[in-house]
């Protein structure tokens, strides 16, 4: 199947794959959704355009057979950050037979000489996750740039680039910290104009991962050489892991040995995607769901060190204050005193 795409920003992109498609197209605070007809897969493409020039599109879908989109628009194209958590997906210039395969926890930086337009490639049966991020640079041009000052001179001079003089591909190394952004876009429960605002963040924070990453490799990062795309990958298992089981405190040694791995390599790949250790690691998560619990639920503190698997309050209370400046007990007592105060309003 080949969908044809003739048009910008984002959203009328959107437009063009539901045509193509015949599909139902939502609307929801700025954000388009094309549901994937039970015919010809399923899942989802979404995406939301920005006043700053820049757009995020998110293919979470399998077809049922080979597509290919094509994006021949008659004008400049947008500089496309790409993104893989899942799956794969491939892109070529369309004046150009090269296909470059972009692999799970991979990412590629492309722009086109004049209006020479992208393909990307779908394969069947594949389950694929991929984000793309489009900047329109005549319109992002208008920001505050700074002149891109202490940017990669070869990215400096792309960004600048608004009339597309020349065509730029670059292939990232394999990382997990955008895939990690792609979950909470995912996940994250905000509706509205917070919605908005939370994914136009979230684009930002892709873009300025993906630049750290290119200038990684461009400074001769030797990744390549220590992480494999399978030590990403037991990193990401073991993350999961950890996120999945907040109530146990598992041992390095055992996190490592069910990953498939050794304790020296786990904790390498840590410090790369995280810069933290696993044991750090493990604390960040347990004590972001601390909070989120003091948060939004009726726990106790007694309950939430239970929950996240600590028998010691004392050390609870030590170990988060340093995190977040404030004790468990006064971040409950402001929780309850902002809900006494909403309470008084809705009866005034």
């Amino acid at each position: 199947m080949r969908i044809d795409v003739k048009t910008l920003p984002v959203n009328e992109i959107l437009e063009d794959i539901a045509n193509t498609l015949d599909a139902d197209l939502k609307f929801k605070s700025g954000e388009l959704k094309v549901t994937i007809p039970e015919s010809l897969g399923e899942g989802y493409i979404r995406g939301v355009s920005f006043d700053s020039g820049m757009g995020i599109i998110t293919y979470n879908c399998k077809f049922f057979e080979d597509v290919e989109i094509h994006f021949s628009l008659n004008t400049v194209h947008p500089l496309k950050f790409i993104f893989c958590s899942e799956g794969s997906v491939e892109h070529c210039f369309q004046k150009d037979s090269k296909i470059h395969k972009i692999d799970t926890y991979q990412n590629i930086v492309v722009s086109s000489s004049g209006y020479d337009g992208h393909i990307l490639y779908f394969k069947k049966d594949v389950s694929t996750h991929v984000s793309s991020l489009e900047i329109i640079r005549s319109v992002f041009a208008h920001r505050s740039n700074y002149d891109f000052k202490d940017l990669d001179p070869k990215l400096k001079q792309i960004f600048k680039d608004a009339v597309s003089e020349k065509q730029f591909f670059y292939q990232g190394n394999y990382s997990i910290r955008a895939a990690d952004l792609m979950d909470e876009i995912n996940t994250k429960d905000y509706t509205g104009f917070l919605r908005n605002l939370f994914l136009e963040g979230k684009a930002f924070e892709m873009l300025v991962i993906q630049i750290a990453q290119y200038e990684d490799d461009a400074n001769g990062d030797n990744l390549p050489k220590i992480l494999r795309k399978s030590d990403i990958e037991k990193v990401d298992y073991v993350a999961k892991r950890i996120q999945g089981d907040l109530s146990t405190n598992m041992s390095v040694e055992s996190l490592a040995k069910e990953a498939g791995t050794n304790v020296n390599k786990l904790q390498e790949g840590f410090k790369y995607v995280y810069n933290l250790t696993v044991n750090k690691y493990m604390q960040h998560v347990k004590l972001e769901a601390a909070k989120e619990m003091l948060a939004f639920s009726e726990k106790n503190i007694s309950e939430i060190v239970t929950a996240i698997g600590l028998n010691n309050r004392s050390y609870f209370s030590k170990i988060f204050k340093e995190k977040y400046g404030v004790s468990p007990k006064y971040f409950l007592k402001s929780k309850k005193s902002m809900k006494e105060e909403e309470v008084e309003e809705e009866q005034d």
